[in-house]
Order: C-alpha cells, then sequence, then structure tokens
C-alpha cells in the first residue's frame, strides 16, 4: 500500500518589532504544524519574501522604519498574500485602513493564541476557496478586459497589467462568476474581508470603489459594476471564457 501524500504545511511570516513577543508566538505557531519565519522590520520581511514566498503574513502595524500599513499595501498589490495585522487596542482608525487597503484580517494586542490560529486557519480556508479548481483555468472576458484565474492577473483592453489586491480579485471573480446578476452587500462583505466584517460596514463600499477606479472609465458614472439600490451591486456586462494566453 502506498504511503499518503505528505502533508505540507502552510508558510507563516510573522512580523513584528518586538522580540518578546515575535519569538514565543513563532514558537506557539510552530507547534500548531505551521511553518513558521520571523521578521523584525518591514525591511527584513521584504527580502524574506524575495526568497521564498509565504501563504500568511502575520503583521504588526506599529514598527519602527517602514510601518505594518505600508508594507500591508505592497503584499497585497504585488504579491496578493493574506495579511492579517496586528494592532494595539487604541489603533481603531488604522484597522480601518488596514482594511480598506486589502488586509484579510485583524486581532488586538494582547491576544488569545488559540483565537489567532483560529484566525489564521480561516483567512487560509478563504484563499484557498479562492483559488481556481483544477480544469477551471481558462480566463473571464468582459468588455475587453481580461481576468485570469490562474494567475490572479488583470490585463486592461489594451493588454497592460493592473495591480489589484487579493480582496479585488475575489470580488471580481465573484461578479465574473455570476455576470448581470445582483450580489447582495452582505455575500460580498464575506467575500472580501469574511470574520468581523459587519463591524465595518463600508468594507464592500470601499472595495468596490477600488475596483471602479481601475476599471471605469469614468467611475463617477459607472458602466460596468452598477449599484443596485436596495440590492447590491452587478456586472453589468457578459462574460465569455477563454484559454489563458
Amino acid at each position: 500500500m502506498a504511503d499518503a501524500p505528505e502533508t505540507v504545511p502552510d508558510r507563516i511570516l510573522v512580523v513584528d518589532d518586538e522580540e518578546a513577543l515575535r519569538t514565543p508566538l513563532c514558537q506557539y505557531l510552530t507547534k500548531q504544524g505551521f511553518a513558521v519565519r520571523q521578521a523584525e522590520s518591514a525591511a527584513a520581511a521584504r527580502t524574506m519574501l524575495k526568497s521564498e514566498a509565504a501563504d500568511l503574513v502575520l503583521l504588526d502595524i506599529m514598527m519602527p522604519g517602514e510601518d505594518g500599513l505600508s508594507l500591508t499595501r505592497h503584499l497585497v498589490e504585488t504579491q496578493r498574500v493574506p495579511v492579517i495585522l496586528l494592532t494595539a487596542r487604541g489603533e481603531a482608525t488604522d484597522r480601518i485602513v488596514g482594511l480598506e487597503i486589502g488586509a484579510d484580517d485583524y486581532v488586538v494586542k494582547p491576544f488569545e493564541p488559540r483565537e489567532l490560529v483560529a484566525r489564521i486557519r480561516s483567512v487560509l480556508r478563504r484563499a484557498s476557496r479562492a483559488e481556481t479548481p483544477a480544469g477551471t483555468e481558462a480566463d473571464y472576458c468582459f468588455e475587453g478586459w481580461r481576468l485570469d484565474p490562474l494567475k490572479r492577473r488583470l490585463l486592461d483592453p489594451e493588454g497592460a497589467v493592473v495591480a489589484i489586491s487579493s480582496a479585488e480579485f475575489r470580488l471580481l471573480k465573484a461578479f465574473c462568476d455570476r455576470p448581470r446578476q445582483v450580489i447582495d452587500r452582505d455575500r460580498l462583505l464575506d467575500m472580501v474581508q469574511g470574520r468581523e466584517a459587519h463591524l465595518f460596514d463600508r468594507a464592500v463600499d470601499n472595495a468596490i470603489s477600488r475596483l471602479r477606479r481601475k476599471i471605469e472609465i469614468d467611475r463617477s458614472d459607472p458602466q460596468l459594476i452598477l449599484t443596485v439600490r436596495g440590492g447590491g451591486y452587478m456586472l453589468a456586462a457578459d462574460v465569455t471564457r477563454a484559454a489563458s494566453g
């Protein structure tokens, strides 16, 4: 009987300048079955991610030098890696900004390690569900735009790559899977942010606004992503599937 394939652990990068918190946290996450690396700054994290990707980044907001929000923006726009922010109790504004720019979740310090692990696994499951199942690699095409679900890449009508965050990708893919159908805000909210998104009820509106800035000719008069009063939003375009170029 053949041996069962070995399970590859999820790779977590912990970025925090506070060594007294970072080291025991990494030890705990390792015991929970994750492959953990640690960085003491945003600069160190950038260097480490060039040599090896991460499946999720656990990131402190307040750090010397480049702060966590700046690094979050870089990660969601260039690597589309899920991010969970570590925030102090009084940093409500920073948490909101973090969600607006595409962070997947946040945890307030001091936190219960078991709850943090539950949050990590929830975000990883959500990211996994957004991955393209085998046999559905064909691109989504609408109004000259092309969304590659395998590479998570958006191409404009001229063929240029347009950077999108992981939240924007999930949102646009949801619309492409349901063209000309109204998707209510609660469903979109879960797709964009997941747990506790209801505490920040403008999460969907902000994600829609960012997406419109990228795909609409005139975002003040959108023609592709329409607001349906009392219902939600709709992609007002026909979508076809084509083999990836």
